[in-house]
């Protein structure tokens, strides 16, 4: 079988799309020829994707969406209409069986194939999905009941029913794409240590999109993928997972191994962590394997607050894990999501409060919920009283809600609360000496032209 497998992802500073290397060295494993168009270096699109079909047959392609909209309430940029258009254009170059698939296609699939002329897509894991769409197709056997598969039937998309694979993926290369340029231009690697996430936070689309059940991957596996890209040249990663400490003995038993080649001397790596489980002895192997920065979705400093968007920890405990990672000498991100229905004045201040009691090193500050379908929220949300806090939804927009309460003076607030203090980022490109809304960033665009390396806001932190 010809394959050939598409990122659309053209976001600056660019992001490696693991899952595409993911998905191909599974299916080169099984056999196929696989190739890769990477349009994030394109500089027209539709030009490339004609240049990369001309003359050649595929019979299979695979098209990915990592990102539906950069997710800020303030911008609400959405990508669909770039990607339908995107999908619709690779249509016109061949008559191979059109697959979606990736993080961001997962989160609201049917949506997505309502706007694209493909054939079927991939919800949730793709490797074992797609390597078996394409066995079956190699074989001419029936293909439509592949499991995580999306297909229309009687004039609308329905799922097929979830695989119960484990997370067993092949010996990495690393090889699919340009990682050198990736990390030149981008600034770090992806590496992904496990998939999906147990928390039953009322507004987190991944466990809509890598289902909610813990799968780990070998630590000996990743470590040796880390080696590979060593091997390449690239020294600073970033962990891909939900909550790098859940569970929290997955992630001792990665540092170990870390620690164990002896490998904090030749990289470093950023992870995203949840404030528990996050012990001691946690912190200090995450230290000695070479973690350089840690950041904290830590939502709200409110109590009432975190029990309503189903946090499993407190204010004391976001306290406790910046002063572990202090003492370890750690940077310590926290990320904040105002505005989710409940929110009030009283608790925006307490939440400031939290902040500067706490001193992480950087607070990231987004206003507004982003809502995704599949969600508690999604559900919450089409009550009476909470539909007049949404906005957006339409056309393609991102829908996104900011409790009402608070919406005629949150701004205002933050700026009275938080003044000149430099720790504070906002997810606003209309402040852009302060903003970390990471797509099209000049600032970090820069700041990696100029050799920094790291999280993207650990680069920030340190340019200033």
């Amino acid at each position: 079988m010809r394959i050939c497998l598409v990122n659309t992802n053209r976001i600056k500073p660019p992001i490696s799309p693991i899952g595409i290397e993911y998905v191909a060295e599974a299916l080169s494993a099984a056999g196929h020829l696989v190739s890769v168009l990477d349009l994030c270096w394109e500089d027209h699109w539709g030009t490339a994707i004609a240049r990369f079909f001309k003359g050649t047959d595929f019979n299979l392609v695979g098209v990915t969406l990592r990102n539906t909209d950069d997710c800020a309430f303030t911008s609400r940029q959405s990508f669909l209409a770039e990607f339908a258009a995107m999908v619709n254009t690779i249509r016109g170059q061949t008559d191979a069986l059109i697959v979606l698939g990736g993080v961001g296609f997962s989160t609201m699939p049917e949506q997505i194939m309502s706007l694209c002329k493909a054939d079927a897509g991939i919800w949730g894991d793709g490797e074992s999905a797609f390597v078996e769409l394409a066995n079956r197709i190699e074989k001419k056997q029936e293909w439509s009941d592949v499991p995580d598969l999306i297909l229309r039937r009687d004039g609308k998309w329905c799922r097929n029913p979830p695989s119960a694979q484990p997370l067993n993926l092949p010996r990495m290369s690393r090889r699919w794409v340009d990682n050198k340029r990736y990390f030149r231009e981008g600034g770090q690697i992806g590496i992904e240590t496990k998939r999906g996430c147990p928390r039953p936070c009322i507004y987190c689309a991944d466990p809509v999109a890598k289902g909610r059940k813990v799968r780990t991957r070998p630590p000996k596996d990743i470590v040796d993928e880390m080696e590979r890209l060593i091997e390449q040249g690239i020294n600073c990663f970033h962990t891909c997972d939900s909550e790098f400490n859940v569970p929290e003995r997955h992630a001792m038993e990665v540092c170990r191994e870390i620690i164990r080649r002896d490998l904090a001397g030749k990289m470093s790596w950023y992870a995203y962590c949840s404030p528990v489980p996050f012990s001691k002895e946690l912190v200090s192997l995450m230290c000695g394997a070479g973690c350089a920065g840690v950041n904290f979705g830590v939502d709200s400093g409110d109590e009432n607050m975190l029990k309503r968007l189903k946090r499993n920890f407190t204010p004391r405990d976001i306290a406790n894990a910046a002063l572990l990672c202090r003492g370890a000498g750690i940077p310590v991100m926290f990320d904040l999501l105002l505005g989710s229905p409940g929110e009030t004045r009283e608790s925006i201040i307490r939440t400031i409060e939290l902040m500067r009691l706490a001193e992480p090193d950087r607070v990231g500050v987004s206003v507004g919920v982003r809502v995704y379908p599949g969600t508690e929220l999604a559900e919450l949300v089409k009550k009476d009283e909470l539909k007049k806090g949404l906005t957006g939804g339409k056309g393609g927009e991102p829908l996104f809600f900011i409790e009402p309460e608070i919406s005629p003076f949150v701004f205002e607030l933050l700026d009275e609360l938080v003044g000149d203090d430099r720790r504070f980022f906002f997810f606003d490109p209309s402040r852009p000496d302060r903003n970390y809304n990471y797509n099209a960033n000049q600032r970090l665009v820069d700041a990696i032209s100029k050799g920094y390396r790291g999280a993207y806001w650990d680069i920030l932190r340190r340019v200033g």
